[in-house]
């Protein structure tokens, strides 16, 4: 039996869509971007050009959520297919687009460079419990205007994985549309195999700005994934009961859905978000905040209600280093996200309320997501029926290390962590240096990139890669890239 959480009952969860929908239909959302409104007006929407306005109707919503498909898949680079995102399936991605990076060296959190890229992704290729990569960092050493596009360029070069990725402008989507054009060498295998999903995120309260409600309308007419990343905050900038802000989630979220499925019906995406309590101590957003990982767990439920495949920012901390609360917070949010089936689980390698990206956070992190595999796996009988022959072989025995049961179902049946997690006696982990965390970490980080294998992509489509790279960094006046570590 596969174990889970439940947090809505079913009338709860049914009054906070219908509050939603109620919401939408009367005061609607602010929508700073004509060519959206005169969409959903073509559509039936009432848009209000001179508030930049629209108010939905009951058609329109149920009409998006009948086409909004209720699963879909995501393969790698090769086009070897990794995820498919339906039912309870649970697949772990780092947290997104941080500014910064914990140093281990320094123990400072400093801005990242492209040589930090790069480990990231050779590290990440290699982590067997987390799926997919993410554009986690934004290098610091090139023009800003191509960040967006260089983090996915880097990406797809170093690592196989399939990308959660973004952009932060308009312009930006052209370029990283033909990455992965070259990669698959036509929109049709595009559609066909999807590399990335593309995260688009409204404004609380009720807004998408011109920039993110462009990025879901030019995802969905090339059919590239998107993945809805509402972020209310309870208390701010939402109702302070979790009630009040699933209400306002769902609303911001199911407008984003209207809007891709009638750009074109049947675009894939995920039902998530990236909400949170508010601190009003210290002015703060907590991720690790448990009422934060309840509205994310709740909202999957709301998703999983309406058909959809769902995706969630948790299993991350607001630590500023690889500490206790770090683990905790992680710890706990895994958990919660594997029992209730989010489907994706952005967070692994994050700190720092989604600031900052730690490489020995990250191969900790891969444990918790194997561990949280295990529990997934729940507790079933394998050869313990009829009991008795094997406790007269334990009494006779005196032991079973070498039964026959034990040799069928051990590591069938016990997840056995990396070193990073430290299952030693006290004297042989004073032997082996008495290593605390953190430095067993780094040591991990350090072994992954002297093992890495260069990406199996090949070298014309690298080629052609770094020659749209480098045209897309002239039109900004950046004459040369960083060289980083070669493939």
């Amino acid at each position: 039996m596969r174990p889970s959480v439940k947090f809505l009952s079913d009338e709860l969860l049914q009054k906070i869509v219908a509050e939603a929908k109620e919401l939408l239909c009367t005061v609607g959302v602010e929508l700073n971007n004509l060519k959206a409104l005169k969409l959903l007006s073509d559509h039936g929407a009432k848009a209000e050009k001179e508030k930049s306005r629209v108010i939905f109707t009951p058609d329109l919503i149920e009409t998006a959520l009948r086409t909004a498909p209720r699963s879909f898949k995501l393969f790698d680079v090769l086009g070897n297919e990794t995820h498919h995102f339906e039912g309870m399936a649970v697949y772990f991605t780092p947290g997104s687009a941080a500014l910064y990076i914990l140093d281990h060296q320094s123990k400072e959190i400093r801005h990242p460079v492209t040589d930090d890229y790069i480990n990231y992704a050779k590290v990440i290729s290699q982590l067997k419990y987390i799926a997919s990569q993410s554009t986690a960092l934004i290098p610091a050493d090139v023009h800003e205007k191509i960040s967006d596009s260089y983090r996915l360029y880097l990406s797809l070069l170093f690592c196989e994985k399939p990308v959660v990725t973004g952009t932060f402008t308009i312009e930006s989507f052209e370029i990283m549309k033909n990455f992965q054009l070259a990669v698959r060498g036509s929109e049709e295998a595009l559609r066909t195999k999807p590399l990335t999903i593309f995260s688009c995120c409204p404004t609380s309260p009720l807004k998408w700005s011109e920039v993110t409600s462009q990025n879901v309308m030019d995802c969905a007419r090339y059919g590239i994934p998107v993945e809805f990343i509402a972020m209310p905050l309870s208390g701010f900038l939402a109702p302070v009961t979790l009630v009040g802000t699933l209400i306002q989630h769902t609303a911001e979220t199911l407008s984003g859905i209207v809007l891709s499925q009638i750009t074109r019906p049947g675009t894939p995406m995920l039902y998530g978000g990236s909400p949170a309590i508010f601190d009003i101590r210290y002015e703060t957003t907590p991720m690790g905040a448990i009422e934060t990982m309840m509205i994310d767990c709740a909202y999957n439920e709301i998703g999983k209600y309406l058909g959809l495949p769902t995706q969630a920012y948790i299993s991350l901390s607001d630590a500023k280093r690889l500490d206790a609360q770090a683990g905790v917070e992680t710890g706990i949010g895994a958990v919660l996200a594997a029992l209730s089936g989010i489907n994706n689980v952005s967070g692994p390698g994050m700190l720092d309320f989604e600031s900052c990206q730690s490489l020995e956070k990250l191969v900790l992190d891969n444990e918790v997501c194997g561990m949280s595999y295990r529990l997934l796996q729940g507790i079933e009988p394998k050869d313990d029926f009829p009991a008795l022959p094997l406790f007269q072989e334990l009494l006779q025995e005196q032991h079973l290390l070498i039964s026959r049961h034990t040799r069928r179902y051990l590591k069938e049946e016990i997840f056995f962590p990396g070193e990073v997690i430290d299952r030693a006696n006290r004297a042989r982990w004073k032997e082996q240096g008495a290593l605390e965390l953190e430095q067993r970490a780094h040591d991990q980080v350090q072994q992954l990139i002297r093992t890495y294998q260069p990406s199996r992509l090949p070298d014309e489509i690298k080629k052609e890669l770094r020659k749209l790279m480098k045209t897309e960094a002239r039109r900004y006046g950046q004459e040369k890239l960083p060289e980083g570590n070669r493939d």
